[in-house]
């Protein structure tokens, strides 16, 4: 599994680096996962779109425009449905 480095700005224009495994939309991401690195889901463009926490532990996600500054972030308890955010990434971090 290659990581990579991914940079981010937050709400007071501070800039993070993260290492993040890159997945496809398609991906179950951290469901049925016991121990994974912080998911990217690169999403092509800004939209509004929403996920769940069905068969995952808890996670931080987080959501970027396309200058990838954050936009939302939830705390994800298992369980959850319609957590709902808009940008082009989302980062699934397990906490």
């Amino acid at each position: 599994m290659k990581l990579q480095t991914f940079t981010y700005t937050d709400e007071k224009n501070k800039k993070h680096t993260l290492k993040v495994k890159p997945v496809s939309i398609f991906s179950t991401g951290l469901m049925f996962r016991r121990t994974s690195p912080s998911l990217l889901f690169d999403m092509g463009s800004n939209q509004s779109f929403s996920i769940h926490s069905f068969f995952c532990k808890p996670f931080k996600a987080v959501w970027l425009d396309d200058r990838k500054k954050i936009t939302k972030v939830i705390d994800v308890k298992p369980w959850r449905i319609n957590l709902r955010g808009e940008g082009r990434y989302l980062l699934e971090i397990p906490l």
